[in-house]
């Protein structure tokens, strides 16, 4: 999600919406969802305002979440409670994301060091659901859960890769490119001959896209009928690796790594409905 995004509570336009579709929870989670790392806390109007809402909605919802222990206040201000937590620990313990997924990002790591993480695809962003790290480095983290803009990642673009036409030219019509860093692509049109040699290629690579001192590769993760439905990468420091040093050292192992998770995936009918469009 890019810095200062206003969070979109329900994905979708009015007209689009089913008729059981409930605002007030949609209100809700879209609260939960604006605070990041770099708002942790908020005051009311601030809340109101990075969802869309009216500080009167705002308050109702806030104080829904803080009596559910969801949210905490302190003084004006109200921030997340540990509460939270149980939301995504429930998937990844009912999805086996743990069993199936980490032991292989574990083996990544203790080969090449660095990082390793798996991502799928949420409307414009990726979204970490698994990872493996020995770095300690200050800089974007990709923790489970993490949410990134798919275009700045190595993940992001090979999920984007795995559209269909129709798919990718909805996603370009609708994202805003905004400048991460200074080598950040944000023009969309140069976004697509990248996405589209992806697709070419089987992997992407990325340098400095997302935050300095980031290089990455990324491949797909293959359903059984050979749709991507996640993605895998190993990544390093900029200045230490070089997209040419990752392919030459690493997409072999990558690659069969992102076969065995692909063939793991289809025998836990939770995670495939998890990893699936």
């Amino acid at each position: 999600m890019a810095p200062g995004q206003v969070i979109d509570i329900s994905g979708q336009a009015a007209d689009e919406r089913p008729a059981e579709f409930v605002e007030a929870l949609a209100k809700g989670i879209g609260i939960l969802e604006s605070f990041d790392a770099t708002h942790p806390e908020m005051t009311l109007s601030e809340v109101a305002r990075r969802v869309g809402l009216s500080p009167a909605a705002a308050r109702r919802s806030l104080i829904t979440l803080q009596t559910l222990g969801y949210v905490g206040q302190t003084e004006r201000r109200f921030h997340l409670r540990p509460k939270v937590l149980t939301l995504g620990s429930a998937l990844f313990f009912s999805a086996g994301i743990g069993e199936v997924l980490q032991p292989d990002l574990r083996e990544l790591v203790e080969q090449f060091g660095d990082a390793s993480s798996i991502g799928t695809l949420e409307g414009e962003d990726v979204i970490y659901v698994a990872h493996s790290s020995v770095q300690r480095a200050r800089r974007a983290t990709a923790t489970i859960g993490a949410r990134y803009p798919a275009y700045a990642t190595s993940l992001g673009r090979v999920l984007l890769a795995g559209l269909d036409d129709a798919a990718l030219d909805a996603y370009l019509a609708k994202v805003r490119p905004v400048a991460l860093t200074s080598k950040t692509v944000i023009d969309v049109a140069d976004l697509r001959q990248i996405i589209l040699a992806v697709r070419a290629d089987g992997y992407s690579t990325t340098v400095d896209q997302l935050d300095y001192g980031i290089t990455a590769l990324g491949v797909a993760i293959r359903g059984p009928d050979g749709r991507t439905v996640a993605a895998l990468n190993s990544s390093g420091y900029t200045g230490m690796v070089t997209p040419e040093k990752l392919i030459e050292e690493r997409l072999p192992t990558l690659l069969a790594a992102a076969s065995r998770i692909g063939n793991a995936i289809t025998r836990y009918p939770i995670l495939q409905s998890v990893m699936g469009p």
